[in-house]
Order: structure tokens, then C-alpha cells, then sequence
């Protein structure tokens, strides 16, 4: 069976989606309608702006949004999903992709989505960090007995968690993390707590804007990051998205439920190739292929 997936912040480069522009007249004219639902070129920045361009957060969600979203649209009968997933913002472009969203919708909400999330940033200073070769459990036990915010926020594969919080929180959590026996620790060039309790002024936010817009039923099961597990209903989908701003990023769990329910090739359309990496690393045996 065949999974697509969609990645989220961080795959972002300079020069994505240009081949699309430049190749595919139905790419183009998406690329010119997202111009102006915007109301800025993102295509200018895409294609030809700084990485510090392509880092802020309003830029970086629908920049990635709009690189998958349109490969899909172009792909034609290529694009059969028996199932898709998407990590963090890549759940966005997963429901439009699979019909749950119209383009334009879909492209709203990532960028509300994508504002809401920089005024909590900016609110409340906070950052997140990656912890590589603890198991799991061992992480949460951590974090919970860290003084402040400091939670897990993405199960990225077995043996790599990021957590995420206040910034004092964090460095103490590395620590002890690091003299538990995590090989790594490593504090990430992001915004701020994506996936945590500090995110709670922009999931308020982004209620608003998902309830006001119509979801339809999925052409396929969307595995959803709070609970990794198939969705088509729409008012779960749309509990789910509002909830996953707040909670943690179940990458390991839902790749594993995929290949349960018979997912054995693996397809990432979108920039770069992380995902492509978490799920060999999930499922040795699957096949996994990328887009771009």
C-alpha cells in the first residue's frame, strides 16, 4: 500500500518549488494564486530570497505547504494515496492534498496558523532541543521532574525525541539528559516551544480560524500527529488539528500504525528528505522514495 508523507518546518532551502514554477504551467498558476491570497511573493523569497528569509516562522509554514501541496496537484494519477501523514505543519498539507481542504483554505489556515505561533514565540522566549539515543521513557521521566516548561514534543524515530519549552528549562533538561547517557543533546535554531504548553495562546488563536473554515471527508485515512492514528471524519480531524499545536508530534507511533494497516512504500513529496530518513529508520523494510 502507499503512504505519502509531508514534511514540516526546518526542510525549507532556498531555490524550492522552482522547478515547479518554471516547468508546470498548472504549478505556476497555484504559485501566482498562493501571491495573492498572501498578499506578498512568497515565490520572490522562495526562489531567490536569504535562508533568514525562508527561517521566519510566517514565511518558512507556507513556503513548505505550498511545495508539497502543488507537487501533489501535479503529480496527476501518480498520486494514489492509499494513506497520508504529515509532520507538524506537514498535517496541513497532508489534509489538502487528500481533499480534507480546499488549496485556498488549506493555505489560510498555515498561514494564521503560522502567525499565531510567531506572536506566542515572541511572547514567551523559549526554544527546543533534539536528544539522540535515550529511549523514550527516559526522556519524558526527565523532563517532568525539570523544574519549568520543558515537555517532549516530537517522537522523531526510536532513539531521537526533540523536546521543547523555556529556554532555562531546556538547557537544565540537556544536562540531565546528557548525564543520564543521551549521546546528544542538541539545542535547535527555532522560533520557540512548538508542541508545548507555551503554544496554548496560539492553538486559542487557531481554533478560531479552523472552526470558521469547512473540512470535507479525506480521499484516504490522514494518521494524525496527537494520536497517530487514521482519521476521515471531519470534526475529528479538525479536533485533532486544533489539539496538535499544544501536543506532542507522534512521528515513531504513526509511521508504525501505517505499516501495521499495510503501508509498505513510502513516498515524501515535498523540499528535502528528513522524512525520508525517520522512516527507514521506523521500518527498515519499507520502501521510501522522495519528491521535490
Amino acid at each position: 500500500m502507499n503512504a505519502f508523507v509531508f514534511p514540516g518546518q526546518g526542510a525549507q532551502f532556498v531555490g524550492m518549488g522552482k522547478d515547479l514554477y518554471d516547468n508546470n504551467p498548472a504549478a505556476r498558476e497555484l504559485f501566482e494564486k498562493a501571491n495573492e491570497i498572501l498578499g506578498f511573493r512568497i515565490t520572490d523569497l522562495m526562489f531567490e530570497g536569504t535562508e533568514d528569509d525562508l527561517k521566519q516562522t510566517k514565511v518558512t509554514q507556507p513556503a513548505v505547504f505550498l511545495h508539497s501541496v502543488i507537487l501533489a496537484k501535479t503529480l496527476g494519477d501518480s498520486f494514489k494515496p492509499d494513506m497520508v501523514a504529515g509532520h507538524s505543519l506537514g498535517e496541513l498539507s497532508a489534509l489538502t492534498a487528500a481533499g480534507a481542504l480546499s488549496f485556498e483554505d488549506g493555505l489560510r489556515l498555515v498561514s494564521a496558523r503560522a502567525h499565531a505561533m510567531q506572536k506566542a514565540c515572541e511572547a514567551h522566549p523559549s526554544t527546543m532541543a533534539a536528544i539522540i539515543a535515550l529511549p523514550d521513557e527516559k526522556v519524558e521521566e526527565v523532563c517532568a521532574a525539570t523544574p519549568g516548561v520543558v515537555v517532549a514534543a516530537n517522537y522523531n524515530c526510536p532513539g531521537q525525541i526533540v523536546i521543547s519549552g523555556e529556554v532555562e528549562a531546556i538547557n537544565a533538561a540537556c544536562e540531565a539528559l546528557k548525564a543520564a547517557g543521551a549521546k546528544r543533546a542538541l539545542p535547535l535554531k527555532v522560533g520557540g516551544a512548538f508542541h508545548s504548553p507555551l503554544m496554548e495562546p496560539a492553538r486559542a488563536e487557531l481554533a478560531q480560524a479552523i472552526e470558521a473554515t469547512v473540512f470535507h471527508t479525506p480521499i484516504c485515512p490522514v494518521y494524525q500527529n496527537v494520536d497517530a492514528q487514521p482519521h476521515t471524519d471531519p470534526a475529528e480531524i479538525k479536533a485533532n488539528l486544533v489539539a496538535q499545536l499544544t501536543a506532542p508530534v507522534r512521528w515513531t507511533q504513526s509511521v508504525q500504525h501505517m505499516v501495521a494497516d499495510g503501508a509498505d512504500h513510502f513516498t515524501e513529496l515535498g523540499p528535502g528528505k528528513v522524512l525520508q530518513g525517520l522512516v527507514a529508520k521506523i521500518h527498515r523494510e519499507a520502501t521510501v522514495e522522495g519528491k521535490q
